[in-house]
């Protein structure tokens, strides 16, 4: 029998200092006072009050003084841009590799991504958009990484695939063995992974943002409508007719270090129909991007 696992050790004081900093990074452009503050986070008022003066004194918050006490607002600190890109290189995300995102972003007009497997979680390490274009997810933002969810991030290495599918699945399944070894194969071939979109697909991430990697049973069940087949929404040629347009939800193509191994997943985030003509010139330019990236870590493309 395998032992059971340790028991959580929480430490409430550091939950009620977390809620505080993520309550403050949902709401960036805005700006809190303490009454309203400790009432956004359920915490009294001493005690927030301490929290904010804490993270004031640290850099991690900025208090903006108005004419009375009562009118001093607490926003978001310097100090947390120092630690964000120290956790980034750490991440091995550099300025380059985003310097690289940014120059496809603007090509296409479209919002293009870095991320990774980190503590078991899909993760978004880095992003840029275009001027104007809502934000819908933030970087750091993670959700579970089992089957059918995460097949990017393994596509291009054989040890990698093995895990991910003993993996627990998210959601029960149904696997077409023959279609997945032909998306993997043609995947591989291409150099990268076109995603359809499809209705139920628009809000699978958005579902699962921020779960644990053990589901509610309500959850799965309705993830269950949206996907049950891994890569049932990868689009391969040959599927359909080649002259019509296709609706795309993302196209992905992966990162390497010096092992050979993948370690990240480029992607452009698309949203509309393309013809395949479009959808090639829009992967060729990304698979550029992925393997300066490659190159900026010191990496070496895989090879099949």
């Amino acid at each position: 029998m395998s032992s059971p696992e340790p028991s959580r050790r929480a430490s409430p004081p550091t939950e009620r200092v977390v809620a505080v900093l993520e309550f403050l990074a949902r709401h960036p452009h805005d700006r809190f006072g303490l009454s309203e503050l400790s009432r956004r986070v359920d915490l009294s008022k001493p005690t927030c009050l301490g929290i904010l003066t804490t993270l004031t004194e640290a850099g991690y918050l900025v208090r903006d003084a108005g004419e009375t006490s009562r009118d001093k607002t607490y926003r978001l600190g310097p100090a947390l841009i120092t630690l964000g890109h120290i956790a980034q290189e750490s991440l091995r995300v550099s300025p380059a590799a985003r310097d690289e995102l940014r120059r496809l972003s603007e090509t296409f007009g479209a919002t293009a991504a870095l991320s990774g497997v980190v503590d078991d979680r899909i993760t978004l390490l880095d992003l840029v958009a275009p001027p104007g274009t809502p934000a819908t997810v933030r970087v750091g933002q993670s959700y579970p990484f089992a089957p059918p969810v995460g097949l990017m991030f393994v596509l291009w290495d054989d040890h990698a695939v093995r895990e991910w599918l003993h993996k627990q699945p998210t959601i029960p399944l149904r696997t077409d063995t023959a279609r997945f070894e032909r998306v993997i194969s043609e995947c591989r071939s291409a150099g990268y992974l076109v995603e359809r979109l499809t209705p139920g697909g628009r809000r699978l991430y958005a579902l699962m943002a921020g779960m644990s990697n053990r589901l509610p049973d309500e959850l799965r069940a309705l993830l269950g409508e949206l996907v049950s087949d891994i890569g049932e929404r990868v689009y391969l040629r040959g599927e359909d007719d080649p002259e019509a347009r296709h609706d795309i939800s993302v196209i992905a193509a992966p990162v390497h270090d010096h092992h050979q191994r993948q370690v990240m997943v480029a992607t452009m985030q698309i949203g509309h129909a393309l013809t395949d003509d479009e959808i090639d010139s829009r992967a060729s330019a990304l698979v550029e991007t992925a393997d300066a990236v490659t190159r900026s870590l010191g990496g070496v493309k895989a090879t099949w």
